[in-house]
């Protein structure tokens, strides 16, 4: 029996995928990284930007929240499907932020 490529393993098992290791040394980056962004979102916190603090925090924690699902996931180097629905959790989030924000900033306060 031949041995087979992993072409030809994934044309016949198409959910068969190949393995991805990750070296320490990246998990070590985006972990400092993320550190780095935990004290960013600390000292944002401390700063008065008005309305635009809950900006900040959100868009820090995107940040955070994509650093984490790219490579502890590893979303990465899965596939486009995978990579697909991770987006429309994304634009689904996005879309509910907006709806809440929208209705938070149309209400007449201190106006009754």
């Amino acid at each position: 029996m031949s041995q087979l490529t992993e072409k030809e393993i994934l044309d016949i098992e198409p959910t068969h995928h190949a393995e991805h290791i990750v070296s320490p040394a990246v998990y070590g980056i985006i972990f400092a990284t993320l550190l780095i962004f935990t004290a960013i979102t600390v000292g944002a916190s401390y700063l008065e930007l008005g309305p635009f603090n809950v900006v900040v925090a959100l868009a820090i924690a995107c940040i955070k929240a994509v650093l984490v699902i790219l490579f502890f996931m590893h979303v990465k180097y899965s596939s486009r499907l995978t990579k697909l629905t991770v987006a429309a959790g994304f634009f689904t989030f996005f879309v509910l932020i907006t709806m809440a924000m929208t209705d938070y900033i149309s209400r007449a306060w201190g106006m009754w």
